[in-house]
C-alpha cells in the first residue's frame, strides 16, 4: 500500500495502524467506535515477508500484532483514535501487555502521514505531562511499513468467540472499559 493509498483508505476515509498488545483486543474495541469503517488484524514493523502468526509469536520476525483501521475523519479524528488507544492498553510497558510478552505485543503507532506522526507525538507529550500512569510512555512512533493481514481465523475473533476464555478474561474487560469511557462515541445499532 502506498502512502497516498493509506491517506485515502476508502472513499472519504483514512488509515491508522496501531499496536497495543493482542490485536483481538484492539479490533474488538475499534469495531464499536463511531466513524470506524473497518478494522483488520495483521502484522507490521518486521523483517519477514508474509509472516504467519506462528512466526510472529516466535518473536524472531520483528513484527507487532496490529490493527489497520479505516476511518472517516469527518466523524472521528486520528487524535480521537489515539485517545481511545491510550485508554485501552498500558503504553508504559515495553514489549508486553498483561500476560502477553514479546516484541510482537509492543505499543506502537505506525504513521501513514507526517500529520499522523505529529499528532502521535503531541498526544504522547500531553499524556506524559499529565502523568496519568506514573511512568513514561514507551509507545513506538514510526513510519508505517508493509501491512500483512493476519490469518482469517484472527479476523473478528472476539465477535465470533466471546465465550472463549481469553476473550472473557482479557478482551471483554477492554471492551467494557472502552464503553465506560467513550459511551457517547459508540456506534448505534
Amino acid at each position: 500500500m502506498t502512502q497516498s493509498e493509506a491517506r485515502a483508505g476508502a472513499p472519504g476515509g483514512e488509515i491508522a495502524t496501531l499496536a497495543g498488545g493482542c490485536f483481538w483486543c484492539l479490533e474488538a474495541v475499534f469495531d464499536e467506535l463511531q466513524g470506524v469503517r473497518s478494522v483488520e488484524s495483521g502484522y507490521m514493523g518486521g523483517r519477514t515477508r508474509d509472516p504467519t502468526y506462528h512466526e510472529v509469536c516466535e518473536g524472531n520476525t520483528g513484527h507487532a500484532e496490529v490493527v489497520r483501521i479505516t476511518f472517516d475523519p469527518s466523524v472521528v479524528s486520528f487524535t480521537e483514535l489515539l485517545e481511545v488507544f491510550f485508554v485501552i492498553h498500558d503504553p508504559t510497558t515495553l514489549n508486553y501487555q498483561g500476560n502477553d510478552h514479546g516484541t510482537q505485543y509492543r505499543s506502537a503507532i505506525f504513521c501513514h502521514t507526517p500529520g499522523q506522526q505529529a499528532a502521535a507525538r503531541a498526544v504522547i507529550e500531553r499524556l506524559n505531562a499529565a502523568g496519568l500512569w506514573g511512568a513514561s510512555i514507551v509507545t513506538e512512533v514510526s513510519r508505517a511499513g508493509e501491512f500483512y493481514a493476519a490469518e482469517g481465523y484472527h479476523q473478528e475473533y472476539f465477535a465470533r468467540n466471546p465465550s472463549q476464555p481469553y476473550c472473557r478474561a482479557v478482551v471483554a474487560p477492554k471492551v467494557q472499559k472502552f464503553r465506560k469511557h467513550f459511551l457517547e462515541k459508540l456506534k448505534r445499532a
